[in-house]
């Protein structure tokens, strides 16, 4: 009796669910209320959680149209892909940046697997929903096949993307429906010391945090920070001038956050002023003790005294400059305009305050500074009222401040202000931290830049540039250098590489025979080998920014991931001593193409056996 064929494994080729995780976590807490059939019996669930279930009718809660269709969106795997743009990144072979085009739900499901639980600040800035603000795709079930339309990629049936307008009769439900699924898979991301911050104004604002409430849980809402967006009074024909927007944040575990504490707002007992009062106080008392000290804020600053003439300060220049370098010294303007000088009286926690929720304006900036700034980067005026990286690199450092080589995701993000912030402060600090990008390729209606996704990756190339030309002018001649990343790979989204089974088929045999001839060569038309290593690398569970080498054994090309953790062969005619081969070098896992198997059952069988002895996990696709 002859045994029956072993088959390797089917790589999963949709995206992490959700739905499985839930339950498994449900399971572990609550395994008496699964049935055999492994299914959940709400009556045992909550005879287990007692008197802790509550069976009113009428409850607090939010609720609003279209919101079980987010359950049901958030469930759905993504069959989607990320194809590589070597040609329009920066540092393709060794940068761990990404900068993503295209819609950013399907995007988020796609990065479940590989950065679950692995960004420690996310930043957005999503739609304010002032009425043309955002578009959205109109059967939202169906992202996706949508987005294809959108950008060219499949044919359109109707579906389409569109503006929503305050004549909708759902104009906040729509608004809600874009933005709950993002929500919810965004917190799958973030560490467990992870925290996200969130630019929004009054249009809904009061629904924004209702819905990060049921997200993210009430109690871990740290803050609604005000910042002054716009300066002077402004012209309005209402009541009020609306000078300032909000950042709101929420933690992922709030006993884990550690916001950096703020020296500006020391309290007074806490520092003393440097320059000399009192007897002895003029320049002609002590000489040496006059000489100018520099500002980040303010520039040269003398010891003035109030009347005008020149002062002394209480140090001597040595010291003072000992005393800059270790922060202990702030800046503080006065009524008069005069700059005096403070000095910490020690670097302890007792000087240190917790950080205001009214951004300063000196520091945070406003729009104002984001639309010069951008139009100073790309030469010409693309986006209205852009935020300033400043705003978002202040953030950056509250949060990251003692994690320098932390991942930053923003996946509304624009001209790619949070990138800029990310370098920028990274050449500050010494750092390395990472950027996240994910931007619609929005179009722009103009011929230079077509869509926000090229403005967005342009700005990032010359700031990159223009951080390099810096370096070069002070690094040694030849090495410009730096230990922090300062490049991006980009990475589109499409359709799978791989066919999916039609399962809605009829079961017509003119139809499945039909689908059996499509899948004799399963592998999308003009797809690369590239397209198809990155597919398998994201499904996999491995980072985008995974280091690839490029491999020979026995003859074929075999790509290394992770120093052989995983061995990816897309060879179409597999040996069985390429099989050997791999097996010798003990990855943890193998991955080939199903189609390299064509007509060899006898080899596919030996395969799952070479690899299983030596516990070494294999799958096709």
């Amino acid at each position: 009796m002859s045994e029956t064929l072993q088959e390797p494994e089917k790589l999963d080729m949709r995206s992490h669910d959700i739905t499985e995780d839930k339950i498994a976590a449900l399971r572990a807490a609550f395994p008496e209320a699964f049935t055999e059939g492994d299914r959940i019996d709400f009556e045992r669930l909550k005879l287990a959680l007692g008197e802790s279930v509550d069976v009113g009718k009428e409850r607090y809660g939010m609720n609003w149209p279209g919101k079980a269709e987010c359950f049901r969106t958030i469930q759905q795997p993504s069959l989607g892909t990320l194809r590589p743009c070597p040609e329009e990144s920066v540092e393709w072979d060794t940068t761990e940046n990404l900068i993503i085009e295209g819609d950013n739900l399907e995007v988020l499901k796609l990065l479940q697997k590989a950065y679950l639980g692995k960004v420690k600040m996310i930043y957005i800035d999503p739609p304010y929903n002032t009425g043309n603000d955002f578009i959205y795709p109109d059967n939202y079930t169906e992202s996706l096949q949508t987005y294809l339309e959108y950008t060219g990629q499949a044919d359109s049936q109707g579906k389409k993307f569109s503006t929503n307008t305050e004549t909708d009769g759902r104009f906040h439900s729509k608004w809600l429906n874009m933005m709950y699924p993002r929500l919810y898979l965004a917190r799958n991301l973030l560490r467990e010391d992870g925290v996200i911050f969130i630019s929004i104004d009054d249009h809904e604002i009061d629904n924004l945090k209702k819905l990060c409430n049921e997200i993210f849980g009430e109690e871990l809402y740290i803050e609604t920070f005000i910042w002054k967006s716009r300066l002077g009074k402004g012209a309005t024909a209402q009541q009020t001038a609306k000078l300032h927007e909000y950042v709101i944040c929420y933690a992922n575990n709030a006993f884990l956050l550690h916001f950096k504490t703020d020296r500006r707002f020391a309290k007074k007992d806490t520092k003393e002023r440097l320059r000399q009062w009192g007897q002895g106080e003029n320049r002609e008392d002590r000489p040496s003790m006059y000489y100018p000290i520099n500002s980040k804020e303010y520039g040269e600053v003398l010891p003035k005294k109030p009347d005008g003439t020149d002062g002394r300060w209480r140090v001597s220049k040595s010291k003072m400059d000992e005393l800059i370098r270790q922060g202990l010294v702030v800046f503080k303007k006065q009524f008069d305009g005069r700059i005096e000088a403070y000095r910490l009286i020690s670097a302890g926690s007792e000087t240190a305050t917790a950080y205001s929720s009214i951004l300063d304006t000196e520091i945070v900036k406003t729009t104002a500074h984001g639309s010069i700034e951008l139009k100073d980067i790309l030469g010409v005026q693309t986006l209205d009222y852009p935020k300033p990286s400043s705003l978002i690199r202040e953030l950056i450092t509250l949060n990251t401040y003692n994690d320098k080589e932390a991942v930053v995701l923003d996946f509304f993000a624009g001209s790619g202000t949070t990138a800029q912030a990310v370098l920028e402060l990274n050449k500050q600090d010494g750092g390395n931290r990472k950027f996240i990008l994910v931007q619609l390729p929005e179009p722009t209606d103009r011929a230079d830049f077509p869509n926000i996704a090229d403005i967005c990756k342009e700005r990032v190339r010359r700031v990159i540039k223009k951080l390099n030309e810096e370096d070069a002018g002070t690094l040694p001649l030849g090495n410009a250098q730096t230990s922090s990343d300062r490049g991006f790979k980009v990475f589109k989204l499409a359709d799978s590489n791989f066919k999916p089974w039609d399962a809605k088929l009829q079961p017509d045999a003119k139809i499945l025979t039909k689908q059996l001839e499509l899948h004799i060569d399963h592998i999308s038309s003009g797809r690369t080998d590239e397209d198809i290593l990155y597919e398998i690398l994201l499904k996999s569970g491995f980072p985008l920014t995974s280091p690839v080498e490029k491999i020979t054994l026995a003859d074929k090309t075999v790509y290394s991931v992770a120093s052989d953790v995983l061995l990816l062969c897309l060879d179409r005619k597999l040996t069985q001593e390429l099989i050997r081969a791999m097996a010798e070098r003990k990855p943890e896992r193998v991955v080939c193409l199903d189609e390299g198997f064509t007509g060899n059952d006898q080899l596919k069988a030996n395969a799952v056996q070479i690899f299983k002895t030596k516990n070494i996990v294999f799958k096709t696709v």
